[in-house]
């Protein structure tokens, strides 16, 4: 009968993978015997911290059950618990990492004083006056008319992109870098995309550089800009 708890190496270090079918106690129990095997083995080697990823397979564990398995190596000072990890997710990230993916038209207008949050991309073609702040954790595709705020990859995820004639916005954000744009400095129009470079501050190129500018986004697409 397999162990409902098991030691596998990988390239980056141990696993600790638990049996999905066993039960709770029993994954337990096997876990402290593989644990203590485990101390019996260091005890004649120069003590070190080795740090474990549990893998709970396609079982999804509860807060509570997930706190039993840091308890029980807190009782080892030689392990510790790197992560731990499933083959499944609640139905509320799934939810959530769908809205991530989904491209939301937004045709509205944001006055002054609003906030507009969204999950995932967006293309706008609605209007932003003064004031107003348009946040999105994707990126922006604009085709609408911005004179507040404008921000992609809220909170702070500088890969995103905004895309479009802004060149009246009071300020533009990508996650946590922003630049208050002064139409003398760059020159914006539709074709126009601003991103965070290497250097880790905005910049702005154009449409048909996003294969330079962008590569994985750019292969997402196809490939193609339609000019």
């Amino acid at each position: 009968m397999q162990d409902a708890a098991v030691l596998k190496g990988t390239k980056d270090g141990y696993e600790i993978v638990l049996d999905e079918n066993a039960g709770i106690e029993a994954i337990f129990s096997a876990l402290k015997k593989l644990l203590n095997g485990l101390q019996a083995q260091t005890l004649s080697t120069k003590p070190q911290i080795i740090s474990f990823d549990i893998d709970t397979g396609r079982r999804l564990w509860s807060a509570e059950n997930r706190a039993r398995i840091e308890t029980i190596f807190a009782d080892y000072a030689d392990f510790s618990v790197h992560k731990i990890t499933s083959n499944v997710i609640t139905k509320e990230e799934s939810a959530r990492r769908l809205e991530q993916l989904s491209v939301h038209v937004i045709d509205k207008i944001i006055r002054n004083g609003q906030d507009e949050r969204i999950q995932g991309d967006v293309l706008f073609l609605g209007k932003v006056h003064e004031g107003g702040k348009l946040l999105v954790s994707g990126n922006i595709y604009v085709l609408g008319e911005v004179s507040g705020i404008i921000q992609a990859g809220t909170p702070d995820f500088e890969d995103k992109m905004i895309i479009g004639d802004v060149h009246n916005a009071q300020q533009v954000r990508i996650g946590e870098q922003f630049e208050i744009l002064d139409d003398t400095r760059h020159h914006i129009d539709g074709g126009t995309v601003i991103y965070v470079n290497d250097l880790h501050v905005l910049d702005y190129g154009k449409v048909e550089d996003l294969k330079q500018i962008n590569p994985k986004f750019f292969n997402q697409i196809g490939g193609v800009i339609n000019g």
